[in-house]
């Protein structure tokens, strides 16, 4: 009798290189990576800057503490069945919705730099390190019962439509959490004040990314130290630049 394994979807033709590359991930040398390997890995995935556009195959890597899928083009990330993970790099992709609520071991998010427009880390009770500088957000919650924990390791600033951030402790974070890293025009609340509907509404519905342009008009994905544009199907363009 012969069995034959299940194997992973991998839709994206650069991830699946780079999994099939490596020897501790894909352990009979073949040309798929099997369930069963998959869910075996425990280790750390480490694809960044390879042109990934779809990350879809992540979630049966169960057992993975550590990605890293940065300075790709991602626009999406469902890390929900990777609920071992303890470091998320992300930061240096267009992607605009980020849930972790189900991965409670986390304990360095790295997301900056995207078109991020809310980000709830509630259940984020691990969480020791955060950089979510240079994104859309309107919304921040970081009342995760751990915020002592992070020491000064808090970094949202470049978020121009924010203004205030859910908070363990408002005394606390204004002490600890300097304002040259949250922002000049942040504050922190234990309650923050309900943003109406419309103010997140209208940038889910109306700011889908089209591209990401430099200065002479060429397609590009955002490089540290220059300048570059964020091209929205609404007409709004936002000029950004990344300092090393």
């Amino acid at each position: 009798m012969i069995g034959f394994g299940q194997n992973v979807n991998i839709p994206d033709a650069n991830f699946k290189a780079y999994l099939l590359g490596n020897s501790l991930i894909n352990t009979n040398g073949d040309a798929e990576i099997q369930v069963s390997e998959a869910t075996a890995f425990n280790g750390h995935i480490n694809c960044f800057n390879m042109n990934i556009s779809d990350l879809t195959g992540i979630e049966s890597f169960t057992a993975s503490t550590y990605l890293s899928c940065s300075e790709n083009q991602l626009t999406s990330l469902d890390i929900s069945n990777n609920t071992a993970l303890t470091n998320l790099e992300c930061n240096d992709n267009n992607i605009t919705n980020l849930d972790v609520s189900q991965n409670t071991n986390l304990e360095s998010l790295a997301c900056y730099s995207n078109a991020l427009i809310t980000l709830d880390l509630t259940n984020n009770i691990s969480l020791e390190f955060l950089t979510a500088m240079d994104n859309d957000l309107v919304s921040l919650d970081v009342r995760n019962g751990n915020n002592s924990n992070m020491g000064s390791m808090f970094y949202t600033y470049n978020n121009p439509n924010l203004s205030c951030v859910n908070v363990d402790d408002s005394i606390w974070s204004t002490n600890n959490w300097l304002a040259g890293d949250v922002g000049s025009n942040v504050y922190f609340s234990e309650d923050c004040p309900p943003l109406p509907p419309s103010a997140i509404q209208e940038h889910f519905t109306n700011k889908e990314l089209l591209k990401v342009t430099n200065l002479l008009g060429r397609e590009i994905k955002g490089t540290k130290n220059e300048l570059f544009f964020y091209i929205y199907d609404d007409g709004t363009v936002e000029k950004r630049i990344i300092v090393e």
